[in-house]
């Protein structure tokens, strides 16, 4: 990333907890599951916004 902006963010626990697992399996780091996530998503939003 060229730009990166830190943040602080609250979670419930199980959601931690949760993300923290789905990382472990990905091999991936729980900021960097976040962000894969989100990117993810905002694909997502993207292709919807562009459907008739």
């Amino acid at each position: 990333m060229d730009d990166e902006k830190r943040i602080t963010l609250r979670l419930p626990q199980d959601l931690h907890e949760w993300l923290a697992a789905q990382a472990k399996a990905a091999r991936r780091s729980l900021n960097s599951e976040i962000v894969h996530r989100l990117e993810v998503e905002r694909g997502t939003v993207v292709a919807d916004d562009e459907s008739p």
